[in-house]
């Protein structure tokens, strides 16, 4: 089996939390716990489980325990991009820890879980990765494998693959888990400051450069104190 392109993934977990207030209160959302094992952990767990060595994690709402928690793990090893002093979300996150990532690298959010299907979706990213096509590959499920999920999806695919979004006010076939794989390319002529990835992606869909695939397994979405009751009811029954 070939390796996979990229040793490295950010993990997302600098948010405020507020949906998932007051678990969040006295803690970041990475640190609430969900079938016994903080987010951070189910998210570090599975990047181990992949072979991905190393986990770039950025900080801001109450860093320390987070902090404390993840560099106290031998695999993956974690490195701190510390946005302590700013808030940059998603886009802003990763340029700043651009340094620290190589090209390409693989993204996840914190705050999400999935079982996975017949093949691993770390691979499955790595497997169809093209740099000479893609400045981002989106890891996408379809309403049938979204669990918690009340939206009315984020993209639409075409035959090859490239991505597309919503329109107003109808549905859209897939939901972006909050895993990809992203080049260094997608970053180029960032603007300062926070500002969202979708800037990123809609410049990438654009010129023809944002790819997605269909995710096989389970995911859920936990975003608020009523999806980890549900999503470790569901755990448990499976």
């Amino acid at each position: 089996m070939k390796p996979l392109v990229s040793d490295t993934a950010m993990v997302m977990a600098a948010g405020l939390g507020k949906r998932m207030r007051p678990l969040t209160s006295t803690r970041p959302k990475p640190m609430v716990k969900v079938a016994g094992k903080p987010l951070i952990d189910h998210a570090l767990d599975s990047l181990a489980a992949a072979g991905i060595a190393k986990a770039v994690i950025n900080v801001h709402y109450l860093p320390d325990s987070l902090e404390a928690h993840v560099l106290a793990r031998a695999v993956p090893k974690c490195i701190i991009s510390d946005e302590r002093d700013r808030l940059l979300e998603t886009g802003g996150g990763m340029v700043k820890a651009r340094h620290l990532l190589p090209d390409p690298f693989f993204c996840l959010n914190s705050d999400n879980l999935w079982l996975e299907g017949p093949v691993d979706c770390f691979r499955q990213l790595s497997d169809l990765w093209n740099p000479d096509a893609m400045d981002a590959l989106l890891l996408m499920v379809p309403h049938a494998g979204a669990r918690n999920y009340r939206g009315d999806g984020d993209f639409h695919l075409d035959p090859l693959g490239r991505v597309s979004r919503r329109q107003s006010r109808r549905v859209a076939p897939f939901i972006y888990t909050g895993i990809q794989i992203v080049s260094h390319r997608l970053l180029r002529d960032a603007p300062e400051g926070p500002f969202s990835t979708n800037l990123l992606w809609t410049r990438a869909i654009e010129e023809g450069r944002l790819y997605g695939t269909t995710f096989t397994g389970l995911w859920y979405e936990v975003g608020d104190p009523g999806a980890v009751v549900a999503t470790e009811a569901a755990l448990t029954r499976g």
